[in-house]
């Protein structure tokens, strides 16, 4: 199975080769053109599938039609069904979309792409004031969602079963947002993490809340915005900043209320120095408890610090 640079790779290859045609092209003649596919027959059938599936959630129009008098079938896209038509925008609308496009990076040149079929002028280098990589598993999530389809995948080594609600971008990152069927609640995911391939259910599975708004429950504690290994820290905060700390420490954390009303907080670390600066914004009120290994690195931090 190729990984997941070359899958994309190979994807837009397939595009370019279905657009370029004029006659519709067998499996196999695909992928004899098209590298990167596997060489064995169940392999590379199923490695197709799923590379025509994830074009149609983009929106690609692929025209399936009959080869011969044998019953096989061939592919092709056409390009009045692909290319978009002159949308009549006015100089000012085109400007506007120009500097749009330039502001946001997506990774890849199809912003300007998409703005030159439209009679855009390509940019003129300015740096992009924000970036969202288009990540390799995006196409198919949005397909999933558009479709209220539960998909499964690996996320920092485990396996997931969400209800696809919403996607949206925070911080120069993609995140899928969705029921969790495992944990029974929601649950937000950056794309990028997301390891391997992502199986797609069957179509009509759920249908999302109506007022649903994914960048409500999409992460915003700094602590786990790194990409460190997690760890679950245990942090014991005094009585009297026990309210103000149950502000800080919102989401999915786990709380034990103390007899001498302080609390301890189970919470997930993935950024250590974003978790060190909640820690010191305590002050003497606050204590790492565990593990180990995290209290002894703010107790080194603040002995360096110290005069």
């Amino acid at each position: 199975m190729p990984d997941a640079p070359g899958r994309v790779e190979r994807v837009l290859n397939l595009l370019a080769l279905l657009l370029d045609t004029r006659v519709p092209l067998s499996r196999e003649e695909i992928v004899r053109d098209v590298s990167g596919y596997p060489e064995q027959l169940s392999a590379y059938r199923r490695a197709f599938e799923r590379d025509k599936e994830v074009l149609r959630g983009m929106g690609v129009p692929i025209t399936i039609e009959p080869i011969g008098d044998a019953g096989e079938v061939g592919y092709r896209v056409k390009p009045d069904d692909y290319y978009l038509p002159d949308l009549g925008l006015t100089p000012e609308e085109t400007a506007a979309l120009r500097v749009a496009v330039s502001a946001i990076s997506l990774g890849n040149e199809s912003g300007e792409g998409a703005l030159m079929k439209l009679g855009g002028l390509p940019s003129d280098g300015a740096a992009a004031i924000a970036s969202l990589p288009i990540v390799p598993a995006l196409a198919t999530l949005f397909d999933a969602f558009r479709h209220r389809a539960v998909v499964t995948f690996s996320h920092r080594g485990r396996a997931r079963v969400l209800e696809p609600w919403g996607l949206s971008s925070k911080r120069g990152h993609w995140y899928v947002v969705g029921w969790d069927r495992d944990r029974d609640a929601i649950r937000a995911f950056r794309a990028d993490r997301i390891e391997g391939d992502v199986e797609v259910g069957e179509y009509g599975a759920f249908d999302a809340p109506a007022d649903f708004r994914p960048d409500d429950h999409i992460e915003d504690r700094p602590w786990l915005l790194g990409d460190a290994d997690p760890v679950v820290a245990r942090l014991r905060v005094d009585a009297d900043h026990a309210a103000g700390a149950r502000a800080a420490i919102r989401g999915d954390v786990v709380t034990h209320e103390l007899a001498d009303g302080s609390v301890e907080f189970e919470l997930t670390v993935t950024n250590r120095p974003a978790f060190r600066t909640l820690v010191l914004g305590f002050l003497d009120h606050a204590e790492v408890v565990s593990p180990p290994e995290l209290r002894a690195d703010i107790v080194a931090w603040l002995e360096r610090c110290a005069p």
